[in-house]
């Protein structure tokens, strides 16, 4: 269950006006236009009269939180200003390309709201022309995702970092199966679970509500897996390695490639004692930890062959998590001292030259106390590209760290009841085919 989250379609006032400002200057609108455009009856924006423009400051406090709230709203230009009439002829005449254009800059999760204009934005949407355009602008920027199910019903939220707020998304379009989330790469969202008695993988866009069911294995049992996808391919690849149980040794690696929509067999990882089931894909190579040999296990996905190197880990490491940035950058975060008064979490990076872990970083005091009341409480740990994010097992919260700006800082609305959700980051994309 998540608490406190907003719906994607009931912003608040201040995030309202932004957006309003973003999408006017997409029309050309100017302050004393009139609303009459299909993109702002189907916003709810209202645009008024000059007269009617005065700096107001709205100050709230709302329950629980000790901040405040302004909303600022434009002044009235100099003079009369007659009022400009947008007529729905004109804008339906609005040339195909240049709406495309402008719908691929809207921010993602409005196009739902969008798609009840009429039938020709519903259809636009799925159209060649705007998946190009949308493929060309730059990411909306990094995404959470929870997943959890409510009375056996699907629940979807989308916590979106650059604008700050959190958005729903029905996720009814999902089979009734018993399923959990993977992960999530390039727009796509993969999941596994048991349809009856049958181990399925299904692989789905959020935002277009599409979904495919992978084909069994070979070897069809509850798999470590974890999905990659190529973009400049429109492709994306599944790698299975051991059981979830780390059970590795009579199951061989099997890879999906959707290009062939088949598994291939290769080869079975070799004897070792995993430390966990956390696995994490950086620079065409997979990484497992493991305790016996001490070290890290990497799966070569281009060549198919597996292999181990001698990166030990920290003196008196708990709880370590495996995190592939960009640039090739591996992390290594964990918590150092469970029974000690100096308890923290710390983070490594893997010097791959010389095969060792150094300290780049340390989570501050207050921070770490906020995150985890009690020193044998569990915590998760997932990034992309060069973010981390925290979440506790307990207190429902969410902590972001930027590892090259070096910022803390908590997750606006984030309680997370992190037994019955599970998150990962999530790029939103349109243009991410589940084929």
């Amino acid at each position: 269950m998540v608490v406190g989250l907003r719906d994607g379609f009931d912003s608040n006032s201040r995030s309202r006006t932004q957006n309003e400002g973003r999408l006017l200057s997409y029309f050309g609108q100017t302050s004393g236009s009139r609303n009459t455009s299909p993109v702002n009856r189907a916003l709810g924006f209202r645009s008024p009269s000059p007269s009617r423009c005065r700096q107001k400051v709205i100050m709230t406090k709302p329950r629980g939180l000790d901040e405040e709230m302004v909303a600022t709203f434009a002044k009235a230009p100099h003079g009369p200003h007659p009022d400009v009439y947008m007529e729905d002829n004109i804008w339906a005449m609005l040339p195909e390309d240049l709406l495309n254009e402008i719908l691929a800059r809207v921010p993602p999760f409005m196009i739902f709201r969008l798609r009840s204009v009429c039938k020709r934005w519903n259809s636009i949407l799925q159209d060649d022309g705007f998946l190009k355009f949308h493929s060309q602008v730059p990411s909306h920027g990094p995404c959470l995702i929870t997943f959890w199910k409510n009375s056996q019903v699907p629940q979807c939220s989308v916590f979106s970092l650059p604008l700050k707020q959190w958005y729903k998304i029905p996720f009814t379009f999902l089979p009734q199966w018993a399923f959990w989330l993977v992960g999530s790469s390039g727009g796509l969202v993969c999941f596994s679970g048991l349809d009856g008695l049958t181990f399925r993988t299904l692989v789905c866009n959020p935002l277009t509500q599409s979904w495919r069911a992978l084909p069994s294995m070979h070897y069809n049992r509850h798999r470590q897996l974890i999905m990659v996808v190529d973009r400049k391919k429109r492709s994306f690849k599944v790698i299975a390695a051991s059981d979830i149980y780390g059970d590795n040794k009579s199951l061989p690696t099997e890879v999906y490639d959707s290009k062939r929509d088949s598994w291939s067999l290769h080869q079975t990882m070799p004897t070792v004692n995993l430390c966990s089931s956390k696995m994490a894909f950086c620079d065409s190579k997979l990484y497992l930890e493991t305790i016996s040999p001490l070290g890290l296990m990497i799966y070569h996905l281009d060549a198919g062959y597996w292999e181990h190197i001698p990166a030990k880990f920290p003196r008196s490491l708990l709880d370590g998590y495996l995190i592939a940035a960009t640039q090739k950058r591996l992390f290594l975060v964990g918590r150092i001292g469970l029974y000690s008064n100096l308890q923290s979490i710390r983070i490594w990076e893997l010097d791959h030259a010389k095969v060792i872990w150094i300290e780049i970083s340390r989570m501050p005091p207050r921070y770490f106390r906020a995150l985890l009341r009690l020193s044998a409480e569990r915590f998760e740990c997932f990034g992309q590209d060069n973010l981390i994010c925290f979440t506790s097992w307990n207190q429902g919260k969410g902590l972001l760290f930027d590892v090259d700006k070096k910022v803390w800082s908590w997750i606006a609305g984030c309680a997370l009841q992190t037994y019955n959700s599970q998150v990962c980051f999530y790029e939103p994309r349109f243009d991410a085919s589940i084929y």
